[in-house]
């Protein structure tokens, strides 16, 4: 048998220095990112008084759970938990289902005017027809104070249209739906049996940037919602922060306990209002990283 000779490329000086050099500003990255998340989470966890006098940097000092009790025993808390879910879940499926009916013709060639739709559709990135018309609209749709208020007028972001446009014109040829048509199958057919098992990492993109958007929306809310109970978590959460800020006559000693608690608040509200995100995105990086890559590699 003859003997198996192998080789190692020596790297030179210069590669080994530019590793050096590359894992250095990684590193650099990585704090930089990571070090707000856990000072953010030292803060929530650390007593008022030293958050304020600025005394966390990084670990927890005289760990109080002061700010999440304050959060949890507002009832509102836990509607507006539901109310954010419901319009998160709701509003990513009613997204998600438009864009992609909206994306895949304008991906065919074969589709008449897609090239002016898809202008018109790109022409409302530069001009949209401002709050007031908009909130017109919603009026005569008789959507105010309305649960469909904030699934419906914003339920398609021209730049995923764009995206998923892209993704299907680069990952599903022609010759798929010609040779579904010389099976007999048809449209609808061949987008629920052909198109989305081959569109996974795009949905996944498309879910998790509508799922974030829906979650961290409260401007809507605040402009077309008036019954309290239909109010997402994010106008409940600023509606607590305006309140603890609010100024009356109290005296010198309850101010300060007061100040204190806002402080600790903000970084409670915060944590409480991310980590739904921060556990979801876990599930779907891979498929995301690969659907935001999509046409840049082929292999």
């Amino acid at each position: 048998m003859a003997a198996t000779v192998q080789t190692k490329i020596k790297e030179s000086a210069a590669d080994k220095t530019f590793l050096v050099t590359i894992y250095i500003l990684l590193s650099i990255v990585a704090l930089v990112v990571i070090y707000p998340l856990i000072f953010i989470v030292s803060s929530s966890i650390s007593s008022p008084a030293a958050v304020t006098s600025g005394r966390v940097w990084l670990w927890p000092v005289d760990i109080s759970f002061n700010g999440y009790k304050a959060l949890f025993n507002t009832p509102e808390i836990l509607i507006g938990y539901g109310n954010s879910i419901f319009y998160t879940v709701a509003g990513t499926l009613i997204s998600v289902a438009l864009t992609i009916m909206i994306a895949y013709p304008l991906s065919r060639k074969t589709f008449f005017g897609r090239n002016t739709l898809m202008m018109i559709i790109t022409f409302t990135m530069i001009f949209s027809g401002g709050l007031i018309p908009t909130y017109m609209v919603v009026k005569q749709l008789h959507l105010i104070d309305t649960r469909w208020a904030l699934l419906i007028p914003n339920a398609i972001w021209v730049w995923q249209v764009i995206i998923a446009r892209s993704f299907f014109q680069s990952s599903i040829p022609g010759e798929l739906l010609e040779a579904s048509e010389i099976d007999g199958c048809s449209d609808m057919r061949f987008i629920w049996s052909v198109v989305l098992p081959l569109s996974k990492p795009i949905i996944a993109v498309l879910v998790l940037m509508y799922a974030v958007g829906q979650w961290n929306a409260y401007f809507d809310a605040l402009i077309y919602l008036k019954s309290a109970d239909l109010f997402p978590l994010q106008l409940i959460l600023r509606s607590i922060i305006i309140q603890n800020n609010g100024s009356g006559a109290m005296d010198v000693a309850k101010m300060v306990e007061r100040q204190q608690l806002t402080e600790l608040l903000k970084y409670s509200l915060i944590v409480v209002a991310t980590l739904p995100v921060l556990v979801i995105y876990p599930f779907v990086q891979r498929h995301f990283v690969q659907g935001m890559l999509v046409g840049s590699v082929k292999g």
